[in-house]
């Protein structure tokens, strides 16, 4: 999973003599929070945010009227209050590797440039929650099994042998260590019988702790 197949492509930019009023205009017609602020080449030079707008503009603090807000709003640039250290990453790493990067430095996005430094997209926590959804396949029409196993070679591809003799398309697959020790979710879809499934899971030395099924009309049934 790389950046750039879950980025937004082509953002929306601003320069860096662009009002605050503007800028917040863009924000509010595009339905977003952040903007990223270009020379005139379109290499990247700092980031802007609904919520540095507030907080620089004063306009979370009650006692300014609408008039002396907006007169900040047009007296104040962009330039003036923009981030300029900002944190970026290129459309060749793993995603992963941008969610780590947003962890480490308490960050929600992360302006994706190319070697040159210009804007190519922007990527959020957003996206990051909306692909790991699809990693795991939760929002998909099939059968979740979730199985416990031993840690040792040769029990991943066990698993999956057990699910192949009972003609079921594995769409996802992940294994995680936990507390519990390690286990293995199966997202599975064709004529899959729980029941039979399970036996056959259990028949092969496997404990099976979670079943989710997730019909076509997006109801789910936990057995």
């Amino acid at each position: 999973m790389f950046v750039k197949d879950h980025m937004t492509k082509n953002p929306a930019v601003i320069k860096r003599d662009v009002s605050l009023l503007k800028a917040t205009d863009i924000m509010g017609k595009g339905g977003f929070h952040r903007l990223p602020v270009v020379d005139d080449e379109g290499h990247l030079i700092g980031l802007v945010t609904g919520g540095l707008v507030k907080e620089k503009s004063g306009a979370d603090r009650t006692s300014l009227s609408i008039y002396e807000l907006n007169y900040l709003l047009t007296r104040t640039t962009v330039g003036d209050i923009m981030i300029k250290d900002v944190k970026t990453i290129g459309p060749d790493v793993f995603l992963e590797e941008a969610s780590g990067l947003m962890a480490d430095n308490d960050i929600s996005v992360l302006p994706v440039v190319d070697e040159d430094g210009k804007v190519l997209g922007i990527i959020t926590d957003r996206d990051i929650y909306r692909a790991f959804i699809d990693l795991t396949g939760y929002r998909k029409p099939g059968t979740r099994f979730v199985v416990s196993c031993e840690d040792r070679p040769g029990q991943f591809l066990k698993v999956a042998q057990l699910f192949a003799q009972e003609n079921a398309n594995l769409e996802n697959i992940a294994v995680f260590h936990t507390e519990r020790g390690v286990e293995i979710e199966i997202k599975a879809t064709g004529e899959v019988s729980v029941e039979q499934m399970t036996k056959v899971l259990q028949g092969g030395g496997f404990q099976v702790t979670n079943v989710l099924q997730r019909n076509a009309d997006g109801t789910c049934v936990r057995f």
